[in-house]
């Protein structure tokens, strides 16, 4: 098994290292001329902008992607989480043993010291994508101070809300029998059902500041949309995106009636009423679609499955072992398998993104066709292309890493095929 594992870390590696040169070729090679569809509209200075700010992005992704996998090879068959296992069965587990709960809180301490250790090494990564590549292409609003703001209430969130989630599925692992999974699955589907319920209302609130969107005339279009299409909602509001960054977007937040309609106030400022009434209408299709509850049900349905094989891949020794982990008999180890699971798992099945994307993109064209009768393909259209020009989004991406990679269809095709909705007459 040691060596099926090596082999998909080796793969998992040269495929993103393989893709990443690809994409960084086929944009340089076409940053000299906007394709047709954008003539006009996108000036080759903006073009060339963000091909630059592409292959930029894309340096810093497959240093990222070399540095993981170093830290994976280091923690796994390079000793460093066996030296953390055989640490705290020495110094940790006596001191642990008679706390009410006992060895379980062995477990805890390891899983969470190398979320930890994953955590800070990825910050340098981050920081250099928010303060050299984001703040040198003008998208960066963001000080230090408030970056360090966020780092802290968001470990902060993660340890109040994720430390409980965590210590239950530890102490069912334990305790839970042979099919503690799917008592761990049910447990995951409540709290991912808690934390929609949360995030609007309590979450969101700590890091932005919501307002009713103040524009009279705006808010009276999008009631019209709402009551067009059958969507309820508990309001529409403006967030202060503009604080950190230039990037504009829209989001639906929340579950039932209880759905926010949230507008960065970037793509307020930017878009005209009916490009933005076409944006809602896009969103507002996913919904009535039924997009949004398919993709909770594939998530809930994968992360099943993703349980049951660990509960198989994880019954014994030899899992560990050959991620290079020996454990002792008298020293718990569901935290290591946990770990070592979570590590190598979404280098297995990267090779499965492709599924993933297409769907997301067949998704993505339908909301759009959605939108092209509720609202206006040619809104939709100009609103897409001003987009993709404030975000600096590539519109030559490589085919194979735009497969992977983006869950949206490339900007020309999804640009044609609205033209093509518009030119036919089935839309405004």
């Amino acid at each position: 098994m040691t060596l099926v594992f090596a082999l998909i870390v080796s793969l998992h590696l040269v495929l993103r290292l393989w893709l990443a040169l690809r994409q960084s070729r086929h944009v340089a090679r076409r940053a000299s001329d906007v394709p047709a569809a954008f003539a006009g509209a996108i000036s080759l200075a903006d073009h060339q902008r963000a091909a630059r700010y592409t292959l930029a992005r894309q340096r810093l992704g497959a240093a990222h992607t070399a540095f993981d996998t170093l830290v994976f090879v280091l923690l796994t068959w390079g000793g460093g989480l066996q030296a953390l296992y055989d640490a705290g069965a020495e110094h940790l587990l006596p001191l642990l043993a008679g706390l009410p709960g006992g060895t379980l809180w062995f477990d805890f301490a390891l899983v969470a010291a190398v979320l930890a250790l994953l955590g800070a090494a990825g910050l340098p990564f981050d920081w250099i994508s928010r303060f050299r590549i984001e703040q040198a292409f003008g998208f960066n609003r963001m000080t230090q101070a408030m970056y360090l703001g966020d780092l802290a209430k968001t470990v902060a969130l993660a340890a109040l809300l994720g430390s409980p989630l965590l210590l239950a599925v530890l102490a069912l692992m334990r305790h839970g029998g042979p099919y503690w999974w799917l008592a761990a699955w049910a447990v995951w589907a409540a709290f991912s059902f808690a934390l929609t319920l949360l995030f609007p209302l309590v979450i969101a609130p700590l890091f932005n500041r919501f307002t009713p969107l103040a524009d009279e005339g705006l808010r009276q279009r999008i009631g019209d949309l709402l009551r067009r299409t059958g969507f309820r909602s508990s309001g529409v509001y403006t967030m202060d995106g503009s604080r950190r960054s230039s990037h504009g977007n829209a989001y639906f937040t929340g579950l039932g009636a209880a759905k926010r309609i949230v507008f960065y106030d970037t793509l307020i400022e930017r878009l005209q009423p009916d490009e933005i009434e076409a944006v809602l209408a896009h969103e507002l299709g996913h919904f009535r679609l039924r997009h949004i509850v398919q993709g909770i049900t594939v998530g809930l349905a994968l992360s099943l499955l993703w349980l049951a094989l660990f509960a198989w891949l994880g019954s014994g020794d030899r899992f560990a072992a050959s991620l290079g982990v020996l454990t002792r008999p008298d020293v718990p180890a569901q935290g290591l398998d946990l770990v070592l699971y979570a590590l190598i798992m979404p280098q297995a099945t990267f090779v499965l993104a492709p599924l993933m994307s297409a769907w997301s993109r067949r998704h993505e064209f339908e909301a759009d066709a959605f939108a092209a009768v509720h609202a206006s393909a040619r809104s939709l259209v100009r609103a897409l292309v001003k987009l993709y020009q404030d975000n600096a989004a590539t519109l030559t991406p490589d085919p194979l890493h735009s497969a992977f990679y983006d869950s949206h269809p490339p900007a020309s095709i999804r640009i044609e095929r609205l033209g093509r909705l518009a030119r036919d007459g089935s839309a405004p």
